[in-house]
């Protein structure tokens, strides 16, 4: 605390605003500073107070060593003033015996006897209170449970007990009895008994988390795999990285191991290593652990002990020795807590829990499933099996010569080829063939660059690309090899062409730069004879290629015929000399000038022809990209049918060929988009995540999240919250992130589309929270203050709905003054409006005058947008007003105001017509309108003659659904006359 209270006032602020915070050491440490604070007060009341608070703090802050000490006192006050505590401050003491008794259990240090003489106390406390004792039944059963004696007669003793007030609550006492029936071994009874729990039911401080965790594995026993990755998503996120719910997270570790999510597993490890050092509950410490080695024993046993794992703080740790480690600590605690109770139960418990197996060979429980080879450190670029591998000779000559025959054609296997070259040349004992055939080894160090560049320019690095051909360049020069050494020159001249294009701001500067490079590329191939006719097709294609970059960048029709002509000289030259994949590449060519300049059903007939013509031909690696590119064309089209078929079969051959040889992640993206057009959701969002895990994998890590980020957006306006949140929790959670390595702007997309799915969990705190965090960062966006005009109004918002109205109001200040600089006239208007009903709603007269000068703003809002000819997307500003002061003023009981205010929306709105937007929101004007006048001004003949005639109107039009809630207030109105 920055000054400790001077007052009793002050002490019970601070008290309330600590409470609000969340459990953990901030919470503790304020506790225990505000309890020497009342200490210092001559009434005891305070520190009754302080001292209810600072045990809380330690209970939930997984602290239990210390909980009876605090509650010693509060008993001793007690005992001592009893007149001190009112009939809440006594039930408080009351309840919380079963707090201490929790706590003792926990601490395998405490003899068994003390744990039964604490139970014996708080029983002798129950009868001369006169209170029930079902609670010190439960808390029997409890230890029952705990040292592992045989627990028919505790549990009846309990269960059978009608509830008292001071009875656990219902959620808790569920998740007893269901426990019980579960190691009786009944799944089907225990998931019955926990059905209003998982339900949502019934909730407390530790529920439904605690159900959950133990429910999972029951629910995949008996058939419920969805139910089970329904409610691990969503019960892992209310316990993670909690201390006091350590065996929780434990729980949901072992879920992962045995469902064949052992990536994810680790990753959640990962996300709750600190609960290694911050749990001091023995007990939660022991059941985290256990479910860590079921983890860890599962990952070691699949062959990745190797595999970094999350750990305790300050050193670095594998999987094989974290688990060693782990199992350790583990076996230790077991044994204190069995030598303390004189049983083998915890060691038994545990046995058990490793002892099984995995139940699903493979559940998706997320968006994103990864298995261990992608979570290895660098993990390379898994390609798909390939029908005929591709065939690298042992010989060193031929292996030179193969790669270059292959090169020459375009052959996809060439890469294997120069892969392989590669790691022979590094060797120390490398010794170059003296074949004249082959060539000098400056030759294949200069073809090793080239195809060096080739995959950079093929991941947009066209700056290094232009620099590794220019080294190609000269060392074929230096080899005497002037063909290789001019087409390696024209490589670079094409990609320094790019460069710009990546830099430059206005298509018109990047049109310049491939103007510019086309005529460098002319000059190079007229100044350069002799050129095998390999050579010289793939410089007439490079030239092709500049002048259809920049008809893709300037859109100029004036930028088609040259395209044309060059793509006709290419396909001559191609054609006499018998180059089949370069009359392909001519062809494909031509068809993606035809689109670029708009005419899809040329570029269509064109791609059919070249698709005959492939299959009649080859080169058969062509058939993929050409299918894609058709694919693209069909959605171009509108026919989304068409378009999945061929995606489809795009995808199933490039499975034929090496990973690089086909954008496959443009593939899954496109097949995403023809299956959102077809009406398949779940199909699309598989195709999504699929496409940005084939980004990530081939280190394209930027194009990869925005995929993501798309990805959870759309599982998110699909109603699927929990998958968004899980999604997005992972990608949030990757090193580069954590780091501060990705684009920031790109990681606040991706934290923007959390929050916006934590409040459609109805996660308020955890939403409000990082909208908060999101506002004040995007603040000093001073090159986007549209962003923060947006942001900034979400947040208000969501401070309202929390009843924070001053922090609202603040941030839709910080919005309006973004706003300024960035107009957001209908966002703007629609949180100023938003923020004036929460206020009126939820304070009623006494906001009124809060929630009216909101609405001012928002009708300067209006008044700036009518000015600047804006056009809003739905409803119009003005009638959106007009309808919202209604609300607010019938909210504040100024119903004489609000009815004339109403009157004036349906004014604006004008009367219905055919669109059924629009007559819906006309109805329900009408329906408040009556409401107000009929039931709150009293006036029903009146309301009753505006809604007969609403009906009249609404179903001569044909709105019949909408009239239902217009005819029931009509019912309600005379029956009350």
């Amino acid at each position: 605390m920055p000054t400790a209270p001077q007052t009793t006032d002050e002490l019970y602020e601070a008290l309330q605003e600590n409470d609000g915070r969340p459990y953990g050491r901030t919470r503790t440490v304020t506790a225990e500073e505000l309890v020497d604070a009342a200490e210092r007060f001559a009434e005891p009341v305070p520190l009754v107070h302080a001292l209810f608070e600072l045990q809380e703090a330690y209970t939930y802050g997984s602290e239990p060593r210390k909980s009876p000490v605090v509650f010693a006192r509060l008993l001793t006050l007690f005992d001592e003033q009893p007149d001190v505590f009112d009939e809440r401050l006594r039930n408080m003491l009351f309840w919380r015996f079963k707090w201490v008794a929790h706590a003792l259990r926990a601490l395998p240090e405490i003899p068994l006897a003390a744990l039964r003489q604490w139970l014996a106390e708080m029983r002798d406390r129950y009868e001369r209170a006169g209170l029930g004792l079902q609670p010190y039944y439960g808390q029997a059963y409890q230890l029952a449970a705990h040292v592992g004696e045989d627990t028919s007669l505790a549990y009846e003793l309990w269960a059978g007990r009608p509830r008292t007030r001071l009875s656990d609550c219902e959620a808790c006492e569920i998740c007893e009895r269901a426990l019980f029936h579960l190691t009786s071994g009944d799944d089907e009874r225990a998931l019955r008994a926990w059905e209003p729990v998982l339900a949502g039911k019934e909730s407390c401080q530790e529920e439904p988390a605690r159900s959950v965790s133990y429910a999972l594995l029951p629910l995949l026993r008996t058939g419920r795999t969805d139910r089970a990755r329904e409610l691990h998503l969503a019960g892992y996120r209310g316990c993670r990285r909690n201390p006091s719910m350590a065996g929780e997270v434990g729980r949901h570790l072992e879920f992962c191991a045995l469902t064949g999510n052992e990536a994810r597993g680790l990753e959640l490890l990962a996300e709750n290593r600190s609960l290694f050092d911050d749990v001091d509950s023995p007990l939660d410490l022991l059941s985290f652990l256990t479910g860590v080695e079921v983890l860890l024993q599962r990952v070691e046993f699949l062959g990745h002990g190797e595999l970094p794992a999350g750990g305790h703080a300050g050193r670095t740790w594998t999987v094989a020795g974290l688990r060693a480690e782990v199992r350790g600590r583990a076996d230790d605690l077991a044994a204190r807590f069995d030598a303390r109770n004189g049983t083998t139960a915890h060691t038994d418990r545990r046995r058990a829990r490793l002892d099984r197996a995995p139940l699903l060979d493979a559940l998706e429980l997320t968006l994103r499933t990864r298995g261990l080879d992608d979570v290895a450190p660098a993990a390379p670029a898994v390609a798909p099996a390939a029908r005929t591998a591709a065939t690298v000779p042992d010989s060193l000559p031929e292996l030179i010569s193969r790669a270059r025959a292959l090169d020459e054609q375009g052959h996809p296997d060439a890469a294997a080829c120069w892969a392989r070259l590669r790691t022979l040349l590094a060797a120390p004992d490398y010794a170059h063939p003296g074949d004249p055939a082959v060539g000098p080894l400056v030759q294949l160090r200069a073809d090793l660059l080239a195809d060096e560049a080739s995959r950079a320019a093929e991941k947009d690095e066209f700056d290094e690309a232009a620099a590794l051909y220019e080294k190609a360049a000269s060392l074929y020069d230096e080899a005497g090899a002037p063909g290789d050494a001019a087409l390696a020159r024209a490589c670079a001249l094409l990609r320094a062409g790019q460069i710009p294009a990546e830099r430059a701001d206005g298509a018109e500067a990047r049109a310049a730069a491939m103007t510019a490079a086309h005529a460098a590329l002319v000059r190079l191939h007229e100044e350069t004879p002799g050129l095998a006719p390999y050579q010289e097709a793939r410089v007439l294609r490079l030239r092709a290629t500049a002048l259809g970059l920049r008809l893709q960048t300037s859109g100029n029709e004036e930028h088609v015929a040259p395209v044309f002509a060059e793509v006709d000289l290419l396909l001559a030259f191609a054609t006499r000399h018998d180059l089949a994949g370069q009359v392909s590449g001519a062809l494909m060519l031509r068809a993606s000038t035809y689109a670029l300049s708009g005419d899809l059903p040329a570029a269509v007939t064109e791609i059919d022809a070249l698709l005959d013509r492939l299959k009649a031909h080859g080169p058969a690696w062509h058939l993929p990209r050409t299918l894609g590119l058709r694919g693209r064309m069909q959605l171009g089209l509108k026919d989304a049918q068409a378009a999945h078929a061929d995606l489809t079969e795009s995808l199933r051959l490039a499975a034929d060929w090496p990973s690089d040889t086909v954008d496959t992640a443009r593939l899954h993206g496109d097949l995403a988009e023809a299956c959102m057009h077809l009406g398949r959701p779940d199909e699309a969002l598989r195709h999504l995540t699929r496409s940005a895990e084939l980004e990530l994998r081939h280190g394209s890590r930027t194009d990869a999240f925005c995929a993501y980020s798309n990805a959870a957006q759309f599982s998110l306006d699909l109603g699927r919250v929990e998958d968004c949140i899980a999604l997005l929790d992972s990608l949030l959670a990757e090193p580069d992130v954590a780091a501060g390595e990705l684009d920031d702007r790109l990681v606040a997309q991706l934290r923007l589309t959390r929050a916006r799915a934590l409040h459609a969990g109805e996660d308020l705190k955890a939403a409000t929270a990082e909208f908060a965090a999101l506002a004040s960062e995007s603040a000093g966006w001073d090159d986007d203050p549209g962003s923060h005009a947006m942001i900034a109004a979400e947040t208000a918002v969501l401070l309202a709905e929390s009843g924070e109205f001053g922090r609202a109001r603040e941030a839709a200040d910080q919005a309006l003054a973004a706003h300024v600089r960035a107009p957001r006239y209908e966002q703007l208007s629609s949180c100023l409006r938003e923020l004036a009903r929460l206020q009126a709603q939820q304070q009623g007269p006494e906001g009124l005058a809060d929630a009216l000068a909101l609405l001012a703003d928002a009708g300067r809002i209006a008044d700036e947008a009518r000015a600047a000819e804006y056009e809003a997307r739905g409803r119009s500003l003005e009638s959106a007003l007009a309808y919202e002061h209604g609300r607010v003023n019938a909210y504040a009981r100024e119903y004489e105001t609000a009815l004339a205010a109403l009157d004036k929306a349906l004014t604006l709105l004008g009367e219905p017509g055919s669109d059924e937007d629009h007559a819906r929101e006309w109805a329900e004007c009408v329906r408040l309108a009556a409401a107000v006048e009929g039931i709150y001004l009293e006036r029903p003949a009146p309301a009753l003659t505006r809604l007969d005639a609403a009906v009249s109107r609404l179903t001569a039009l044909d709105h019949t659904e909408v009239t239902e809630p217009l005819t029931s207030l009509a019912a309600r109105l005379r029956d009350k006359g």
